[in-house]
Order: C-alpha cells, then structure tokens, then sequence
C-alpha cells in the first residue's frame, strides 16, 4: 500500500489502533492534521513527522516506538520496491542480488555458492512481519548504518534481507547438502532478534569491502622495526574498521639505554603519540577515527607519564587524548596497595640486560604464591638495577584520578588471567583489547631478515600471536524467555566459526593467529532488561542465583556446540596440551560436580572428540547492535528509564524495553545501585566465561577515594579479570565504545 495521500495515511493510523490499543492514535491524526496533512503527499516527509510527533511521547506510553517503526518501515518499502522496480517489498531477493554486484557493493562470491534455485529458496523463508519487532531507534540505526544503499543514497537492501545474506555469507562454505538449512536457521536466530553479529559482520558481510572481525591485539617489541611495522599494521586494520589493543609493556622506559648509549631513550611516551596521530588519520572506512586503547605493567618507570596521558590539564606534548588507556596489574601490586607497601618501577630493557629474563613474561600460578612475585622480588633485591621507589597506594590513586576524569584506564589484572588461559601451554597473556573482553595468547612479530633476491626486496618476519576478535552476542530478554538457547548457541557457534575462515585479514599474522586459536567471542547483551522482565531486582540475592542459572547454560551450550563441531570439522590445531583437552579447564572452575548440568559428561566429550575454538566466551559492550535490537546494552543497567538518544542529526526518545507497570520498579539507574552488588554479579559469570567481560563500574562524583578504591579490591578479590570504564555522572559525555565491538 502506498502513503501518498491524507486519507491514507489517517485510515492507515486508525487500523493500528488494534495493534496499539494504549495510543492515542486520534490525537496523532489530529497532530498530523495541524501539521498539515498535505506533507505527506511525499512519503520522505514520514520521519520529520514522526520526530515531531516523537517528541511528545512520555514513558506512559512506551508503544509509539512501535507506531513509528511500522511507519518508518512503510517508508523503506516504498523506496526499495521503486529501486528495484519490484511490486512489493522482499520480492526478487536473486535480481537484488544481481543489483547490488553491478552497483560494486555485493560481493560477487555469493553467486559461486548459491544458484537461483537456491536465492528463490531462501526468498521463500524471508518473514517480512519480523520487521515489527524493530523499535524506531532500532530500525533506524540499522538503516542508517548497515543497509545497502545505492552510491547515491538509495535505500535497496531491507532488515530481513540483510540477515539472510549474513546468514548465506557465513553459511557458504558449508556442504551443499545441508547448506540452504544452515542458512534458514541462521537466519531464523537473526531475523527474530535472539542474536546479533558484531558490527563488522553486520555490515559487511556479503560486501566487496571491509572484513567481519571486531577487536584485534598486537604486541609491539622493544626495537624501532617493531614500533613501526606495528604501527603499519595498525593503521591498516583500522582502515578496514577494526578496534585495536596494543601492549606497550616490551618497550624501555625513559633515560634507558639505546646501543650502549646512556640515557637517551625517550620511553613510551613517543610512540603513544605516533599511535594516536594514526588512530586520528586513519579513520574507520570513512565514519569515525580510529579506536586504540594501549597498556602498560604498573612496574614499568614511564607508568606516570602513562597515566597522565589522558588529562586534560598540564603538558600538552605529554598528552595522547584520541587513545585509551589500560593498566596491567599483577596481584603482589594489589596486596601492596592494601597494606600500603612500597612498590618499584623497572625498565624492561634494564631489566632483560641485567637479570636475563622478561618480567612481564612472568604471572603467580596461584593466589599468594608463584613465578611473577618470585622475578619481582628478584628485581628489587638486584643492587645492579635501576629503580624507582614508590608508595603503591600513590599509584593506585593517581588511577583512580585519571578515571574520574576520563573514565580511563582499564583495569588488567594479569595473574587471574593467565592462571585462567585454557591455552596457556602455548603461550602468555599481557593485555587485554580496545573494550577488555577479550583475553587470548599474545606476542610480538619480529623480522628476521631482509635479502635481495631476483631483483626482489623481501623482508621475513617471525610471526607473533597477532590476537583477532571474532564476536556476536545473545539477546537474553528475548532468547532466554523464549526458551531457545540450546538450538541457537550451536547455530551461533557455527556462524562465529565460519567468521574465521571466510576473513580476509590485512595483516598476516592476524590471520595466521586466528586459525591456530580459532578464537571466538559468544557474548551476551539485555541483562537489565532480562532482570526486569523476571521481576528479579538487581541488588537481591535472587540475581545472584539468576546470573549463575544464566550463564552456567550459556558456557554449557556453548562448550558442547564447539566440541560437537570439533568432531565434524576437527579441533583447533592447538588444542592438545590446553587445558580444555587435559580437563583443568573444569577442574579450575569447580565444573566438575554432577548437578543440573552434566560437566563431568562434557569434560569426557571435550576430552575424546576435541573442541572447535580455542576461545569460546566473551561480554562485549554490543552498545549499538543492542540497541537495533529493542534490549539493554550488554551486562550493564540502565541508564534512565526514559532518555534521549541524540545523534547530529537527530534526537528521538527511547524507554527502557517492555516498560510497563510491572516491569516499572526493576529498572535502577546505574549510578544508584550499589557497585558491590554488580561486581558480585560478575564475579558468578566470570567463573563461567574463558575469556573476559567488558565491565563497567558506575560511580558518582562525589565518590570518596576509599570507596573507589574498595570497588576494585573487592573486583580483584573476586577474580575479575579485567574492568572496563569507570563511569562518573561527571564525565558521562567522555567515553567512547568501540563500535567495532558492539555485537
């Protein structure tokens, strides 16, 4: 159906009242008419209507997100069908196809793996009525960002067939036999909203340009080759729109020695701002700069200066504003901040020439005892080093400062990491990605050689463990009420997987790092709105019970859908030696128990038929993918339960999702529940997640430091591995996720 004239439109109204009976459609209809009906005789005149009518809406009645969706949806119709020349939407998904090649926006590949038979196939599973589970800001971040459009701006591609062409990119090399059914149920987890792909995979998959990864880590070593070539590389991957880690903890600090010379090396500082000069001028395909956070060890002499690099007072030239920071700490640093113990300052490079060993390559194997603290206090107890001497509390406060200011840095805690590697045979883990969910085996590439050969230059490089992030998130106030998560974790697991093998990375070692590990990151987004909907409060013993039911299934689906398709595909090629093939990645979590989960069972089947992905389980922020799909962002609260979502170009309100009289009294603003709480909270769901979680601490400016300070004592006594922003009400405007990551 058309809109183009008055009396359509208002019969179109008045039919959804059935749909809305809670609206107040006749005042809209009288709304429209004071507006002048005859605006709408063009159909692109809809969303300045509904942003005018929009901004009217209360929390009382959270359902004309919906109402505007709908007409927004109308609106795409009609310009896709006019684009495509097709009678009505979601007809001719093969001769769409055929469109967006010739535009040099799809991928050509995709008509190697699927005939026509197959697209009208496909076509015929497409459900044009899941578009109505879309709220408005929904729909328009997903048409705003994702769609296809013409290189004029047309709108070609709409919501359900950008979820099947995911699902049929991912899904391409599968066995034919069983190919177009692992496309429908991929589609099926997509199109109804229980899943999201990571933002890459969003957006392109199925297109000529761009890749499907998320985050990715490099490990920069301590040489001028290394610096730069990292650097390269960096550059590169954020051009393809990659959000980037980097540990800096290899590189010497200030006043350390180059070639014998004394003192002359200007430390970490330098290559901060060369690193943020690139995050500036390379920006992600056109649409924002750069994102790269970097981390440093808490012993490193240039910890300071690091520190201080975020501020926004004092020297200028020691400032690297557009980076992120992370500290990476270890637990003897912890118990020296509690018993107010001095703490000393190494240069790496000092510290390799002198002792013969790398500290950092270090961590305590248990809790109060182990290698790290062991080096450590060898490095102190060497009159031939350097140091400086400190109070580790003046550190730690110097942290804190920086994170009321700018939300920064994170926190690393190294040792629970490590301890907590399945794959630690293979290798160490310095630091964490842009957003600290992601923990995997890092190190650097380093060139070995350069030769002319044939009239060739060719430089040979060692390759370092160049960590890649391959992400999607699980929408648990959809999937879990709806009772799906054993048939959608082994669907999501083979999409995750398959992300691997169809990436084209630009940086080889990435790429070899990312088949070695097969690394994947199974997330989750809408806890809030999942403990709203349960009428469970976030600050109750109920919840803390609730987060262990959750996630324990989580891990367990997704533990068996890995290992199941290790059997059908074979296992990473790093799995003998892990601690998934030896059983200690149960026996460390106390997994082993016969309860409501048979892990004793699983830990057998992992053990005889292998495992898939060497990294499993990842909680990304997933910000704006959360918000395409109508829930809360990743594990975090609300913020309000009715706000304003502004953009530059426009601001439109948004309610906490399924808000209603009785979901009402669930939703806490984050900044009034208790971090304690929260923190508890994750410390249950960490025990079930191998890798880490994007967690956010929310405090209020008039936080006092012992607080602060006990929030992240306590983060650490419970086994946190990382921590995220710290959120202060008076810098919430500051912070920045990583888009890439959002999934």
């Amino acid at each position: 159906m058309s809109i183009t004239t008055s009396t359509v439109w208002e019969d179109w109204l008045l039919q959804q009242q059935e749909h809305f009976p809670s609206l107040r459609i006749n005042q809209w209809i009288t709304k429209l008419h004071t507006l002048g009906l005859e605006k709408l005789d063009k159909s692109a005149q809809a969303n300045t209507l509904i942003l005018e009518c929009l901004a009217e809406m209360d929390e009382t009645e959270p359902d004309w997100t919906f109402l505007a969706s709908r007409i927004h949806l109308k609106e795409m119709y009609e310009q896709s069908v006019h684009n495509r020349d097709a009678n009505k939407a979601y007809q001719g998904l093969h001769s769409l196809i055929l469109l967006l090649i010739e535009e040099g926006i799809y991928s050509p590949e995709t008509l190697k793996h699927y005939c026509k038979e197959d697209i009208d196939n496909l076509e015929a599973a497409i459900v044009p009525e899941r578009d109505n589970l879309f709220t408005y800001i929904g729909l328009k971040t997903l048409d705003d960002r994702y769609l296809a459009r013409s290189k004029d701006g047309r709108i070609l591609e709409l919501p359900q067939e950008r979820f099947m062409i995911i699902a049929m990119t991912l899904m391409a090399h599968e066995p034919k036999n069983k190919r177009i059914d692992l496309v429908k149920e991929s589609y099926w987890a997509l199109s109804h909203l229980y899943m999201t792909a990571a933002t890459p995979t969003l957006a392109n998959a199925g297109k000529q340009y761009g890749q499907l990864s998320s985050c990715f880590i490099d490990t920069v070593d301590d040489s001028l080759q290394s610096i730069y070539d990292s650097n390269t590389d960096i550059a590169n991957l954020s051009k393809n729109g990659g959000g980037i880690g980097v540990y800096l903890g290899k590189i010497r600090s200030r006043g350390s020695d180059i070639q014998g010379f004394k003192g002359v090396s200007s430390g970490v500082l330098p290559w901060m701002k060369q690193l943020n000069n690139t995050a500036v001028s390379v920006d992600q395909l056109g649409q924002r700069q750069g994102a790269v956070a970097v981390y440093l060890d808490v012993w490193h002499k240039d910890i300071f200066p690091f520190l201080d690099s975020r501020l926004n007072n004092g020297d200028e030239r020691q400032r690297t504003h557009d980076l992120f920071t992370g500290v990476s700490i270890p637990d003897v640093f912890m118990e020296a901040v509690e018993n107010r113990d001095e703490w000393y300052l190494f240069d790496p490079h000092e510290v390799r020439e002198i002792m013969g060993f790398s500290l950092e390559d270090y961590y305590d194997e248990t809790r109060g005892k182990g290698s790290f603290r062991n080096k450590y206090q060898a490095c102190v107890d060497n009159p031939r080093l350097s140091r400086i001497s400190v109070q580790a509390i003046e550190i730690m406060k110097r942290i804190m400062i920086g994170q009321l200011e700018t939300g920064t840095p994170y926190i690393f805690y190294r040792d629970e990491v490590n301890r907590m590697n399945p794959n630690s045979h293979k290798g160490m883990i310095y630091c964490s990605n842009l957003c600290t969910e992601i923990a995997q085996n890092q190190s650097p590439t380093t060139q070995t050689e350069k030769l002319v050969q044939d009239g060739k230059i060719i430089t040979v490089h060692q390759p370092g463990d160049f960590v890649v992030c391959n992400l999607s998130s699980i929408n648990l106030g959809r999937a879990v009420p709806a009772g799906v998560l054993s048939r959608l974790i082994p669907i999501q697991v083979r999409m995750l997987d398959n992300v691997i093998d169809q990436n084209e990375i630009p940086v080889m070692q990435a790429q070899l790092t990312n088949r070695a590990y097969r690394g994947i990151g199974l997330g989750t987004f809408g806890w809030a709105h999942l403990l709203a909907q349960q009428k469970i409060a976030w600050e109750s013993e109920e919840a803390l019970t609730y987060t262990n039911e959750v996630y324990e299934a989580i891990a367990y689906y997704t533990i068996e859908a890995s290992s199941k398709l290790a059997e059908e595909k074979e296992s990473y090629p790093l799995f003998e030696g892990s601690d998934w093939e030896t059983g200690d990645f149960f026996t460390k979590r106390d997994l082993e128990e016969d309860g409501s989960w048979n892990w004793k069972k699983l830990k057998i089947q992992v053990k005889n038929h292998g495992l898939r992905n060497g990294y499993l389980l990842a909680v990304a922020p997933n910000s704006s993918t959360s918000l395409i799909a109508g829930s809360t962002a990743s594990i975090d609260p609300i913020f309000k339960k009715f706000y304003s979502e502004e953009k530059k170009d426009y601001k439109i309100p948004v309610t906490a999702p399924d808000l209603n009289p009785e979901t009402y009294w669930y939703y806490k603003s984050a900044y009034d529940i208790n971090q304690q709480a929260s923190i508890q909270q994750n410390a249950i769901r960490q025990r079930f997640i191998d890798q880490s979680i994007s967690f956010n601490l929310y405090v209020k400016n008039s936080i006092q430091a012992k607080e602060l300070l006990d929030l992240h004592l306590t983060a650490w006594k419970l086994g946190l591995k990382t921590t995220y922003y710290t959120r202060s009400t008076s810098s919430q405007g500051e912070y920045d996720d990583c888009e890439s990551c959002s999934s």
